[in-house]
Protein backbone atom coordinates (compact mmCIF):
# COMPACT_ATOMS: atom_id res chain seq x y z
CA UNK A 1 0.00 0.00 0.00
CA UNK A 2 1.40 3.38 -0.96
CA UNK A 3 1.87 6.22 1.49
CA UNK A 4 -0.70 8.34 -0.34
CA UNK A 5 -3.35 5.60 -0.04
CA UNK A 6 -2.61 5.22 3.67
CA UNK A 7 -3.10 8.94 4.18
CA UNK A 8 -6.43 8.88 2.35
CA UNK A 9 -7.69 5.98 4.48
CA UNK A 10 -6.54 7.66 7.71
CA UNK A 11 -8.19 10.94 6.72
CA UNK A 12 -11.53 9.23 6.18
CA UNK A 13 -11.72 7.96 9.76
CA UNK A 14 -13.77 10.21 12.08
CA UNK A 15 -14.58 9.88 15.76
CA UNK A 16 -18.21 10.31 16.70
CA UNK A 17 -18.99 11.49 20.21
CA UNK A 18 -22.25 10.20 21.59
CA UNK A 19 -24.38 13.02 22.90
CA UNK A 20 -25.72 12.45 26.36
CA UNK A 21 -28.27 13.96 28.70
CA UNK A 22 -27.02 14.22 32.26
CA UNK A 23 -29.12 14.33 35.41
CA UNK A 24 -27.32 16.37 38.07
CA UNK A 25 -28.61 16.49 41.64
CA UNK A 26 -27.50 19.09 44.20
CA UNK A 27 -28.18 19.22 47.94
CA UNK A 28 -27.07 21.19 50.99
CA UNK A 29 -25.93 20.06 54.43
CA UNK A 30 -27.34 23.30 55.87
CA UNK A 31 -30.96 22.73 54.90
CA UNK A 32 -32.82 19.45 55.24
CA UNK A 33 -34.93 18.23 52.33
CA UNK A 34 -33.39 20.72 49.91
CA UNK A 35 -32.65 19.43 46.44
CA UNK A 36 -32.14 20.75 42.93
CA UNK A 37 -32.28 18.36 39.99
CA UNK A 38 -31.15 19.45 36.53
CA UNK A 39 -31.22 17.87 33.10
CA UNK A 40 -28.24 18.99 31.06
CA UNK A 41 -26.89 18.28 27.63
CA UNK A 42 -23.40 16.85 28.08
CA UNK A 43 -22.00 19.49 25.74
CA UNK A 44 -23.32 22.30 27.98
CA UNK A 45 -20.72 24.38 29.76
CA UNK A 46 -20.18 24.67 33.48
CA UNK A 47 -21.19 28.31 33.01
CA UNK A 48 -24.62 27.10 31.82
CA UNK A 49 -24.90 24.96 34.95
CA UNK A 50 -23.72 27.84 37.16
CA UNK A 51 -26.44 30.12 35.79
CA UNK A 52 -29.10 27.43 36.19
CA UNK A 53 -28.15 26.89 39.85
CA UNK A 54 -28.28 30.62 40.60
CA UNK A 55 -31.69 30.94 38.97
CA UNK A 56 -33.11 27.92 40.79
CA UNK A 57 -31.75 28.99 44.18
CA UNK A 58 -32.69 32.65 43.51
CA UNK A 59 -29.13 33.80 44.15
CA UNK A 60 -27.54 36.94 42.75
CA UNK A 61 -24.75 36.61 40.21
CA UNK A 62 -22.15 38.74 41.99
CA UNK A 63 -19.88 36.20 43.70
CA UNK A 64 -16.66 34.47 42.62
CA UNK A 65 -18.25 31.04 42.57
CA UNK A 66 -16.50 27.89 41.44
CA UNK A 67 -16.95 24.17 40.93
CA UNK A 68 -14.66 21.47 42.26
CA UNK A 69 -14.59 17.91 41.05
CA UNK A 70 -14.37 15.55 44.06
CA UNK A 71 -13.26 12.02 44.76
CA UNK A 72 -15.29 9.42 46.64
CA UNK A 73 -14.40 11.08 49.96
CA UNK A 74 -15.56 14.51 48.75
CA UNK A 75 -11.98 15.75 48.65
CA UNK A 76 -11.52 18.60 46.18
CA UNK A 77 -9.63 17.95 42.97
CA UNK A 78 -9.92 19.84 39.67
CA UNK A 79 -11.37 23.35 40.04
CA UNK A 80 -13.47 25.12 37.41
CA UNK A 81 -13.47 28.86 38.05
CA UNK A 82 -15.76 31.65 36.94
CA UNK A 83 -12.86 33.62 35.54
CA UNK A 84 -9.29 32.65 34.74
CA UNK A 85 -7.16 32.46 37.87
CA UNK A 86 -3.48 31.92 38.62
CA UNK A 87 -2.33 28.55 37.39
CA UNK A 88 -2.27 25.63 39.79
CA UNK A 89 0.71 23.36 39.28
CA UNK A 90 -1.31 20.27 40.21
CA UNK A 91 -4.38 20.89 38.05
CA UNK A 92 -5.15 22.67 34.79
CA UNK A 93 -6.59 26.16 34.83
CA UNK A 94 -10.18 25.60 33.69
CA UNK A 95 -12.93 28.20 33.39
CA UNK A 96 -16.69 27.63 33.39
CA UNK A 97 -17.22 29.19 29.99
CA UNK A 98 -14.61 27.05 28.25
CA UNK A 99 -15.24 23.74 30.02
CA UNK A 100 -18.02 21.37 28.99
CA UNK A 101 -19.72 19.05 31.45
CA UNK A 102 -18.57 16.03 29.46
CA UNK A 103 -14.95 17.16 29.84
CA UNK A 104 -15.02 16.27 33.54
CA UNK A 105 -18.17 14.24 34.17
CA UNK A 106 -17.87 10.77 32.68
CA UNK A 107 -19.58 8.20 34.88
CA UNK A 108 -22.75 7.92 36.89
CA UNK A 109 -21.95 8.79 40.49
CA UNK A 110 -19.25 11.36 39.69
CA UNK A 111 -19.12 14.01 42.42
CA UNK A 112 -18.64 17.75 42.45
CA UNK A 113 -19.33 20.71 44.70
CA UNK A 114 -20.54 24.19 43.80
CA UNK A 115 -19.16 26.93 46.05
CA UNK A 116 -21.77 29.70 46.17
CA UNK A 117 -20.39 31.60 49.20
CA UNK A 118 -16.63 31.91 48.70
CA UNK A 119 -16.05 33.95 51.86
CA UNK A 120 -17.14 31.12 54.15
CA UNK A 121 -16.69 28.37 51.52
CA UNK A 122 -20.28 27.18 51.66
CA UNK A 123 -21.36 24.89 48.89
CA UNK A 124 -23.84 22.46 47.40
CA UNK A 125 -22.99 18.79 47.05
CA UNK A 126 -23.56 17.56 43.50
CA UNK A 127 -23.71 14.17 41.81
CA UNK A 128 -24.16 12.88 38.31
CA UNK A 129 -27.15 10.71 39.18
CA UNK A 130 -28.09 9.56 35.68
CA UNK A 131 -26.93 9.72 32.08
CA UNK A 132 -28.58 8.57 28.88
CA UNK A 133 -28.14 8.99 25.15
CA UNK A 134 -29.92 12.02 23.77
CA UNK A 135 -29.78 15.74 23.19
CA UNK A 136 -31.43 18.78 24.70
CA UNK A 137 -30.79 22.50 24.71
CA UNK A 138 -28.62 23.63 27.61
CA UNK A 139 -29.46 23.03 31.27
CA UNK A 140 -33.01 22.91 32.61
CA UNK A 141 -34.40 22.55 36.12
CA UNK A 142 -36.33 19.28 36.49
CA UNK A 143 -37.15 19.38 40.18
CA UNK A 144 -36.78 21.73 43.13
CA UNK A 145 -37.46 20.65 46.68
CA UNK A 146 -37.30 22.86 49.76
CA UNK A 147 -35.79 26.31 50.09
CA UNK A 148 -32.14 27.09 49.38
CA UNK A 149 -30.00 28.35 52.26
CA UNK A 150 -29.25 32.05 52.44
CA UNK A 151 -26.68 32.88 49.78
CA UNK A 152 -24.21 34.85 51.88
CA UNK A 153 -23.34 34.32 55.50
CA UNK A 154 -22.22 37.06 57.89
CA UNK A 155 -19.79 36.71 60.78
CA UNK A 156 -22.77 36.93 63.13
CA UNK A 157 -24.42 34.03 61.31
CA UNK A 158 -21.20 32.03 61.56
CA UNK A 159 -20.82 32.74 65.29
CA UNK A 160 -24.43 31.78 65.95
CA UNK A 161 -24.03 28.56 63.98
CA UNK A 162 -20.80 27.75 65.82
CA UNK A 163 -22.46 28.35 69.19
CA UNK A 164 -25.41 26.15 68.23
CA UNK A 165 -23.03 23.37 67.19
CA UNK A 166 -21.33 23.55 70.58
CA UNK A 167 -24.69 23.45 72.33
CA UNK A 168 -25.74 20.41 70.30
CA UNK A 169 -22.52 18.71 71.37
CA UNK A 170 -23.15 19.55 75.01
CA UNK A 171 -20.28 22.04 75.21
CA UNK A 172 -20.50 25.40 76.94
CA UNK A 173 -18.36 28.49 76.64
CA UNK A 174 -16.14 27.38 79.55
CA UNK A 175 -15.06 24.34 77.52
CA UNK A 176 -12.58 26.55 75.68
CA UNK A 177 -11.49 28.41 78.79
CA UNK A 178 -12.18 31.90 80.01
CA UNK A 179 -11.26 34.43 77.34
CA UNK A 180 -10.99 37.22 79.93
CA UNK A 181 -8.06 37.36 82.31
CA UNK A 182 -6.01 39.83 84.30
CA UNK A 183 -2.33 40.36 83.58
CA UNK A 184 -1.56 39.62 87.22
CA UNK A 185 -3.04 36.14 86.85
CA UNK A 186 -0.09 35.05 84.67
CA UNK A 187 2.53 33.10 86.59
CA UNK A 188 5.73 34.97 85.79
CA UNK A 189 7.84 32.28 87.42
CA UNK A 190 6.79 29.84 84.76
CA UNK A 191 8.53 31.93 82.11
CA UNK A 192 11.84 32.48 83.89
CA UNK A 193 13.52 29.38 82.44
CA UNK A 194 12.58 30.19 78.85
CA UNK A 195 15.13 31.86 76.62
CA UNK A 196 14.34 33.37 73.23
CA UNK A 197 17.94 34.39 72.46
CA UNK A 198 19.39 31.10 71.22
CA UNK A 199 16.50 30.11 68.98
CA UNK A 200 15.91 26.93 70.99
CA UNK A 201 12.17 27.49 70.90
CA UNK A 202 11.96 26.90 67.15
Amino acid sequence: MSVSNSCRIFASVTIEYKQMIYTLTFSSEEVENFRLVFAADSSSSFLDLHKAILAAAKYSDDQMTSFFMCNDRWEKEQEVTLIEMDKNFEYDNMTMEDTRLEDLLHEKGDRLIYIFDPMFERYFFGRLTDMKAGHQDGVTLKQKQGKAPKQLQTEQDFDAQFKKSNTDLGLDEDFYGDSEYEAGDIDAEGFQDLSFDDGSMF
